[in-house]
This record gives structure tokens, C-alpha cells and sequence, in this order.
């Protein structure tokens, strides 16, 4: 046994337990229960951990939430925020060390075939724990789902988890983490189909929910969540109301594509501070501490916030306002480079969108019959939907905090509208816009990084026959008779690439064109295939330039010929591939 087997075989679970994982659908199930212990246990420790903080830093009272703080001291509510900035600098010198092994789950899922680094996810959580505990305005949500999802991938590791299997528990881990952080497992079992793993089979639902189930449990002894609105406050939605959820969900979808925009907004404005970059954090914590002053609520996630604002009440400016300066401290909170995500505040900000909605049609039209819960809880699915990418979560997630069937409809039909604005106009969620501006080409955590490896250098024919661009057709017909091969690449006097020869074409073409050259008959000059191109990108060049075979060349300045590739092929390969990776949606 090589010394890189005996590694990979030290950090493996006995034989037995690998074997009844691999082969039995109830071992994937018993994997699953551990995972949701754990997340459920980690959950927890991170909300107990920024709770403390909170306290701590901000001088609160046991069991009070910081954005739901009315008066905070001054001093605190300024230079604790940068002071969370100083901090994340030192971290970020030992997380550039990392470079390239922070990928979240959705990018793991997507490229790595759900490998993720514990140790890169463990400085995640840190720094998002950081984040939220100095004042930072981000959710924890992210981070829930970083470190649950890397003990996940580590468990399936350990077990020798096949490719779609190992996916499959990354989803387990952050459908636990989800489920824990609401208390709404059937919330955190869509988020693992919807987010994380990108597909729904039968095969997945027994380990995804087993997950949910017991992380939610888990978490609910530590602490017990209630509802957000009185269960059964109300009773059914009139045809009248149907207008009015359109409308919300509307609203929340051109609002959540302002919010992802002003994030990438507020990193170009970030960049472009002649600064180094991590002096930024600080300068960021001090935007957010000078919000923190007009109003605590833009402080933290917003637990505190949302559990207020449903029930105060508050003039339509003063939650404009709040709108405004929640989204302004998330946009510099992750511009700045704070840690977290947009979960919590966009179902803050969409439900205060909902009760905005509602208070200024009520003072417009004193007779408007629409309850205001409907109108904040449809605003909250939405806007969740919009910057999530997950309309279904966002309704199952509505049904658990409120308990109330009529509004679980509302917020279907909102996270249905502003999911199709969203995606008709911008086309992503927040975490794939991210990904975007990185310059990946990921659109969901559908499993592409197979087609990363299946690569033109992998599927192409090294052996390709060369001639000189100036040999005649008459020298060229003696040197590649009939049935010797189907194509020439033609290379000019550098031995660069000039063109490709179709045999069938040399030798058709008529006899008093002896003495031409042969660069007379090449074909795809200016097309060519590069070894390190997908199997995706070459099958659209193919496409793109009508050809049955393409030469591949090293590099696109020197244009040595290294091989050659035809479309039959690729798409075989290609196809074979696709049916081996998704065995559960052609089988099952």
C-alpha cells in the first residue's frame, strides 16, 4: 500500500461500516442522523456564542436580543463594529493562506463533488461568529450551514461515500443546519433540495429529512423558538387579498435584486479605497457602527428586529427608514469583508416591505381590508425567495413559523412572483450571483465539476497526422491515400496550426489542381480546441463552427498541434458521463 493510500485509509471508518454505507440506503439514513446531531449541537453553540457576545460587548441584559435593544450606549454601539473589523483582519492573514479552500457548500457541491475543507470551514464559522457578535450585519445562517455541511463531507470521508452519495450528505448537513436555526425542518429539508443539492429523488428524502428532523430537535432543546405570529390569527384569504400578494411579491423581487446589486456595488466602492484590503474590515465597522447609532436593528442578524416590528407600531418613515439602513449595513457588512449572508435580513427587510405595503394602503384607502401578518409574512417569503433561490423553502418556512395555512398560500404566490422576476431579470440568487462575480459559471448546485475533469485533454486523440501548408494536392493524394486517416492538420512554415484537411476533400478535388496547395482546402483556421477546455465548451464549438472534428492545439499564442477531437466522440463521452453522475434521476 502506497504512503497516499495508508493517509486516506487512517482517516476511513472500519470496512464494515463503509460497506453497509455504500451499499444499504439505510446506512446513507444512519449517516444522516449523525449529521443532524451535530448540526443541530453546532447550531446551537454558535447562536449561544454570538448571544454571549452580544451581551458581553454590548453590555445587554440576559436574554435580550441586540437589534431588539432600544437604547444602546453610544461608545458600544460605534466602536465595537470596528473593533469586530480589527479582528477579522488578523484572521484574514491566515485565511489568504487558504486560498482556494473556502468553498461553500453549494460551490462544493457544484465543482468538488461535495469535498469541502474542515479547517477552511472551521475559520468560515469563526469569522462569521466574529462578524455577527461584534454588530456585524450578517446572519449566521451561512456559517450554520459552512460548518455542518464540512463535518458532513468529512463523515462521508470517512466512509468512502461515493460522488453522488458524498453530495448527498453535504445537503444533510445544510438542511440540518437550516432546520436547527428555525426550528422548521421541513423549512431546512427543501433547503437542502433546493440550495444544496439542486434535485429532488425519493432515494434522498429519507436521509435529508432525518437530518432536518433531528437537528431541529436537537437545537429546540437549547432553545425554544415560538411562533412569529399567533397561530391561526387568520382564518382564509379573500379574492380581494390575491391582488395585494401579487403586488408584495412584486415589490420584493425587483427589491432583492437592489439588495445582491448593492452588495457587489458596495465591494467595487470597497476596492477602490486606496487601502489595503484588509484595513477595509474596520472602515466597514465603522459604516455599520454609525448606522448602529441611528438605529440597533440594523445591528446583528435582526432576530431581535423581526420579533418587534411584527407587532410594533411604527410609522411608514420610520420603516422606510429601517429598510433602508438595514439593507445599507448588510450591502457594507459583506462589501467591507464581514462574514455571513443575506438570509435573515432579506426576510427582515421583505417583511418590513410587507407592513409598509400594508401601512401606506391603509392611510390611501382607509377602507383596505388586508391583514397586516399577511402582508409582512407574504413580503418575508418573497424577498427570502428573490435573494435565496428557493421558493419552496421560503413557503415551508412560513408554514412552521406561523402555523397558519392561509398565510402559507400568500407566501407561495409571493415566493412564485418574485422568483420570476428575480430570474427573468437578473437571472441568479445571491450565492450564484456571488459566484458570478468570481467568474464561475455556476448557476445551482447541479454537479458540473465532472465536466470540468472530462476536459478536451482527456478525450482527445494524441496521434494526428500534420502536412506543410504549401505541400501540392498531388504530393499531399501519395501521402495520405485513401482510408489512412480522416483528417490532416495543416501547419504553416512556424509549425503553427493553419487549418484541417478533410481526406474526402483531398481527394475530390479535381485533377488539374495538382499543383495547389494544400492550405487551399483547410477548413476551421480560426477554430480550434484548447486541452484545457471542458467537454461543455468544446460540444458548443463544435456547434458554433458546423464541424465533425477540430484540432487541438497547446496554446492559442504558439498553436503547436497536439491532437485532434470529433463531436461523435465527445458527445458519447459526454453522455456516458452524465448517465454514470445522475444515476438516481435515470434509475429511480
Amino acid at each position: 500500500m502506497s504512503n497516499v493510500e495508508q493517509k486516506i485509509s487512517g482517516r476511513q471508518l472500519p470496512s464494515w461500516l463503509r460497506t453497509f454505507v455504500r451499499t444499504r440506503e439505510a446506512g446513507l439514513v444512519l449517516a444522516a442522523l449523525v449529521i443532524g446531531v451535530a448540526a443541530g449541537g453546532l447550531v446551537a453553540l454558535m447562536g449561544w456564542a454570538v448571544q454571549a457576545m452580544h451581551e458581553v460587548l454590548f453590555n445587554l441584559p440576559h436574554g435580550q436580543r441586540l437589534s431588539a435593544t432600544l437604547h444602546l450606549t453610544r461608545w458600544r454601539a460605534l466602536l465595537i463594529p470596528v473593533a469586530g473589523g480589527f479582528a477579522l483582519m488578523a484572521l484574514s492573514r491566515y485565511a489568504r493562506r487558504m486560498s482556494g479552500r473556502l468553498a461553500d457548500a453549494i460551490e462544493a457541491n457544484a465543482l468538488f463533488g461535495g469535498r469541502l475543507s474542515l479547517t477552511g470551514s472551521l475559520l468560515v464559522t469563526v469569522q462569521t461568529v466574529v462578524s455577527c457578535g461584534t454588530g456585524g450585519s450578517v446572519g449566521l445562517e451561512a456559517g450554520y450551514a459552512q460548518i455542518s455541511s464540512a463535518v458532513a463531507s468529512r463523515l462521508g470521508l470517512a466512509l468512502a461515500a461515493r460522488r453522488g452519495d458524498l453530495r448527498l450528505l453535504v445537503a444533510c448537513g445544510a438542511a440540518g443546519a437550516i432546520a436547527a436555526a428555525f426550528g422548521a425542518p421541513l423549512a431546512g429539508a427543501f433547503y437542502g433540495f433546493e440550495v444544496v443539492l439542486g434535485t429532488y429523488t425519493v432515494s434522498a428524502l429519507a436521509p435529508v429529512a432525518t437530518s432536518a428532523l433531528v437537528a431541529s430537535q436537537i437545537a429546540r432543546n437549547f432553545e425554544n423558538g415560538g411562533f412569529l405570529i399567533r397561530p391561526g390569527s387568520l382564518a382564509t384569504i379573500g379574492a380581494g387579498d390575491l391582488g395585494h400578494i401579487v403586488a408584495i411579491g412584486a415589490l420584493c423581487g425587483f427589491a432583492g435584486i437592489v439588495l445582491m446589486v448593492s452588495v457587489a456595488g458596495s465591494e467595487t466602492l470597497f476596492r477602490r479605497l486606496k487601502v489595503p484590503a484588509p484595513w477595509r474590515m474596520p472602515i466597514g465597522g465603522l459604516l455599520i457602527g454609525g448606522m448602529g447609532l441611528l438605529t440597533p436593528q440594523v445591528l446583528g442578524a435582526g432576530h431581535g428586529a423581526m420579533s418587534t416590528d411584527l407587532v410594533a407600531s411604527l410609522a411608514p418613515l420610520t420603516i422606510l427608514g429601517i429598510i433602508a439602513l438595514k439593507g445599507a449595513a448588510s450591502a457594507v457588512s459583506l462589501g467591507s469583508g464581514f462574514r455571513g449572508g443575506l438570509f435573515y435580513a432579506s426576510l427582515l427587510i421583505g417583511a418590513l416591505i410587507g407592513r409598509l405595503y400594508h401601512d401606506v394602503g391603509f392611510q390611501l384607502f382607509p377602507d383596505l381590508d388586508f391583514d397586516p401578518d399577511l402582508a409582512a409574512l407574504t413580503g418575508m417569503a418573497a424577498l427570502g425567495t428573490g435573494v435565496i433561490g428557493a421558493p419552496v423553502t421560503m413557503t415551508a418556512l412560513a408554514l412552521e413559523t406561523t402555523g397558519n395555512f392561509p398565510i402559507t398560500i400568500a407566501a407561495l404566490i409571493g415566493a412564485v412572483v418574485s422568483s420570476l422576476i428575480v430570474r427573468e431579470l437578473f437571472g441568479y440568487s445571491f450565492a450564484t450571483w456571488r459566484f458570478h462575480l468570481r467568474g464561475e459559471a455556476i448557476r445551482g448546485p447541479h454537479d458540473v465539476g465532472w465536466m470540468r475533469e472530462l476536459s478536451v485533454k482527456t478525450l482527445m486523440q494524441p496521434n494526428v497526422r500534420t502536412a506543410a501548408h504549401d505541400l501540392s494536392l498531388r504530393e499531399a493524394r501519395l501521402k495520405f491515400p485513401l482510408g489512412s486517416v480522416k483528417q490532416v492538420a495543416v501547419v504553416d512554415g512556424g509549425g503553427r496550426y493553419a487549418g484541417l484537411v478533410m481526406l474526402d476533400d483531398l481527394h475530390t478535388a479535381p485533377l488539374d489542381r495538382g499543383g495547389d496547395a494544400l492550405s487551399t482546402l483547410c477548413r476551421f483556421g480560426d477554430r480550434m480546441l484548447l486541452p484545457w477546455m471542458t467537454v461543455r465548451e468544446a460540444l458548443d464549438l463544435f456547434e458554433k463552427g458546423e464541424a465533425d472534428a477540430l484540432v487541438v492545439v497547446d496554446h492559442e499564442a504558439t498553436r503547436r498541434v497536439v491532437g485532434t477531437m470529433t463531436e461523435s466522440h465527445a458527445l458519447r463521452r459526454y453522455g456516458e458521463e452524465l448517465e454514470r453522475q445522475q444515476p438516481d434521476n435515470v434509475l429511480r
